[in-house]
């Protein structure tokens, strides 16, 4: 059984293709790759209100927001 127990951020580079995967958006911002090509402050990111079919783009890379889906380890 699949469980949705975890948000996880993607981020492509667009023009080297790069992928980069974060837990949280605070994470991401703590890469200065990423941070660099975002070319916009946390605080603002967080108003994006990115989410599953909505993603966050410029110029430069793409973020979007998925779930990450793991087994259900828990006994029955």
């Amino acid at each position: 059984m699949l469980k949705h127990d975890r948000t996880i951020i993607h981020v492509e580079v667009k023009d080297s293709r790069e992928h980069f995967y974060f837990g949280s958006a605070a994470a991401m911002f703590e890469d200065s790759r990423v941070k660099n090509l975002l070319k916009i402050k946390y605080q603002t990111f967080r108003t994006k209100r990115i989410c599953e079919g909505r993603p966050y783009e410029n110029e430069f890379v793409i973020v979007r927001k998925g779930n990450l889906n793991t087994i259900n380890h828990e006994s029955k």
